[in-house]
């Protein structure tokens, strides 16, 4: 998630549009697809549409030049497609939402999470951005692709990312009474 408090707050509260958490539930980690992943699909749409406008002219046919759209319609499907993925992991679960026309979303406690693997291709070691897959108890999986630092988004998964690794647990005085209740210890056995 990003670190500015507005953003913040705008994301979750986009989230929860959607998002069915509880209100003790708290937001990890949120993402989507990299939005590059729509390249292919405007270098496929480029493509037939320079090859079809070639035809028509070629042939005398500007009727064909429709088939054109097409060529269109593909990046802008891929774009609205990863634009309208998102995933959330909570302190509970791991929610994936889909969908253009429609709304599917997947939700994966993880208590129930038993494997996670992480994936990235040659373009993803190069820049960064993989797809992690997990397996739930029971059959269930959930897989979020094409996102960034996916090492980073496995370990918010396995919890490994709750406090900061410079951040030592409890406070002064609960580590100084137990490096006296170690020196006591050692006294009594040296004894």
């Amino acid at each position: 998630m990003t670190t500015d408090s507005a953003t913040d707050s705008e994301t979750v509260a986009a989230i929860d549009d959607w998002l069915a958490r509880g209100d003790d539930e708290t937001v990890r980690w949120e993402g989507r697809p990299r939005i590059q992943t729509v390249i292919p699909a405007a270098v496929v749409g480029l493509f037939i549409l320079v090859a079809v406008a070639v035809a028509a002219a070629a042939n005398g046919v500007p009727e064909l030049a429709v088939v054109g759209l097409v060529g269109l319609l593909l990046p802008a499907w891929s774009y609205l497609r990863v634009t309208n993925t998102r995933f959330v992991v909570t302190d509970r679960a791991l929610y994936r939402k889909t969908g253009v026309l429609s709304r599917t979303v997947q939700r994966v406690s993880l208590d129930r999470v038993q494997n996670s693997g992480l994936s990235q291709g040659v373009t993803g070691s190069l820049f960064g951005y993989g797809t992690v897959s997990v397996e739930a108890a029971g059959g269930g999986a959930i897989s979020f692709e094409d996102v960034d630092d996916p090492g980073a988004v496995r370990d918010r998964i396995e919890g490994r990312n709750d406090r900061d690794g410079d951040e030592i647990p409890g406070t002064v005085e609960q580590w100084v009474a137990v490096r006296d209740e170690v020196r006591a210890l050692r006294a009594a056995l040296e004894r």
